[in-house]
């Protein structure tokens, strides 16, 4: 007699997974009316194994996000040779010696944070011409220990990266504070990409992110709800 064969494993798990996240989403933005298609998701893949990125890109998922440059130049061109429609985005700090590497690799740098950074991004977007989407960096908590603009200055920095630099600026980012409830965070960065004349809002987690949805995000950053705990090596 044969028995009926069931999935087991990370490969089930991660299809679960995002099953569950893109039912959260739409029923969190069911709830105030919202396109769910208006908000993306992007997979967090620090630290993720080769073989759980591919059972991602085999489930058709093709944004996500690195914290490292060096991380994400080990891991990804041989992906992408195999998965040229892959979208890459940068949501760790970056440093201002590795902005070529960072130009090179990644499609959307999402922690623009400093104006030292906004100048070596424009020398090296205009030696290139490659003028990638750059997202605003905005310390929402004001925390010491965090980096980005703070919101006071967060709007005119945006017009300055454009203006002056000639930057391809096209929206903000946040983390709110770990403790505190997220939704006031949120609803100060929806509020102020739109007085800058932004787009894209990329905020909340896999924890937060159907608040971050009915509050304006376009990008939500899901790690450990796709791929499950982090595992230590």
């Amino acid at each position: 007699m044969s028995k009926t064969c069931h999935k087991k494993g990370p490969q089930a798990s991660i299809a679960a997974n995002l099953l569950t996240l893109k039912k959260q989403l739409a029923d969190g933005c069911k709830a105030c009316g919202r396109d769910p298609a208006d908000v993306k998701f992007l997979a967090v893949s620090k630290t993720v194994n080769d073989q759980r990125l591919q059972q991602a890109l085999d489930l058709g998922v093709r944004r996500f996000g690195e914290n490292r440059v060096q991380e994400a130049q080990a891991k990804w061109p041989p992906l992408r040779q195999k998965f040229p429609d892959i979208e890459l985005h940068l949501i760790g700090p970056l440093q201002t010696n590795k902005v070529k590497q960072a130009v090179e690799l990644f499609d959307v740098i999402e922690t623009l944070d400093r104006p030292k950074l906004a100048a070596h991004l424009a020398k090296e977007c205009a030696r290139t011409g490659k003028y990638l989407p750059l997202l605003v960096q905005v310390n929402i908590g004001e925390e010491p220990q965090k980096a980005g603009i703070s919101p006071h200055d967060a709007v005119n920095f945006a017009r300055d990266a454009i203006e002056h630099h000639g930057l391809n600026v096209t929206g903000m980012m946040c983390i709110p504070p770990l403790e505190a409830p997220p939704a006031p965070y949120f609803a100060l960065l929806t509020k102020l990409t739109r007085e800058a004349g932004l787009q894209e809002i990329s905020m909340g987690m896999s924890g937060d992110f159907t608040i971050a949805a009915q509050l304006g995000a376009t990008t939500v950053r899901v790690g450990s709800g796709l791929f499950g705990a982090r595992e230590e090596i």
